[in-house]
């Protein structure tokens, strides 16, 4: 498997066959959770049309509804042409207060923050009391590594995707949708917070522990930096609505 791997290969955790009844919200409830937890980046072109139409069991017309609201809301665009597609915009960074406060009133905040914190110490707490193969560690690495050389603005996407893997790395695949819409929820928070380069180099160095304590096999120790790392996520989003 290549180092960086392909859009498609990191949408598993989140694409999947819709219920019956509500094709279109829930097809469009899986895009928005791709975009938000930017496992298609800005400036990346989403999966063909077929692909995604069979990935979520939906036909090709309600796959161009959910498109087409999703143009209309500017997180993607349409291109034509021979290297054409559907591509996610660039999202603008919304950073303030009051923004933060808006977002914050559609959701249960402390419930939000609990529940990925179950979520993240009960997968830190699996991967290290199983084991991973050789692949899995390497997928860890390679993650962790993405976010030590992530430039600033695209540092908050490369967290997203070393937590993801590690729900992806737990073996339970309830689990690694349940922390991929609890993420992306918090991450419509954490967007309106601005980036502290303190807090981000503190955050790196729990990463490193906690990777290190995963491929140790110490469980304990793995639930604990996890544990650490979601009070401090916690603590950050209270203070800036002190």
């Amino acid at each position: 498997m290549p180092e960086k791997s392909e859009p498609g290969d990191r949408l598993t955790s989140v694409l999947r066959p819709v219920r019956g009844g509500n094709g279109f919200e829930e097809a469009l409830e899986q895009i928005l959770q791709v975009v938000r937890l930017g496992l298609v980046a800005g400036g990346e072109r989403l999966p063909a049309e077929r692909e995604l139409a069979e990935r979520m069991g939906i036909s090709r017309v309600t796959l161009r509804e959910v498109l087409k609201v999703l143009q209309e809301e500017g997180l993607v665009e349409s291109r034509r042409g021979r290297y054409g597609g559907t591509f996610v915009l660039h999202r603008p960074r919304t950073e303030g207060e009051d923004e933060l406060r808006r977002r914050i009133a559609a959701v249960d905040v402390e419930d939000t923050l609990r529940f990925r914190e179950v979520l993240e110490v009960g997968a830190a707490g699996l991967c290290a009391a199983h084991g991973l193969p050789d692949e899995g560690a390497r997928r860890l690495r390679t993650a962790l590594t993405a976010t030590h050389d992530a430039p600033l603005d695209d540092y908050r996407r490369c967290d997203t995707l070393l937590h993801l893997t590690l729900a992806e790395l737990s073996g339970s695949p309830m689990l690694t949708t349940q922390y991929a819409a609890v993420r992306a929820a918090l991450n419509d928070l954490l967007d309106c917070i601005p980036l502290l380069v303190r807090n981000l180099e503190h955050s790196q160095q729990q990463h490193i522990a906690l990777v290190e304590a995963v491929l140790a096999g110490d469980a304990g120790a793995a639930r604990e930096a996890m544990r650490e790392h979601c009070e401090g996520t916690a603590a950050l989003l209270r203070g800036f609505l002190a």
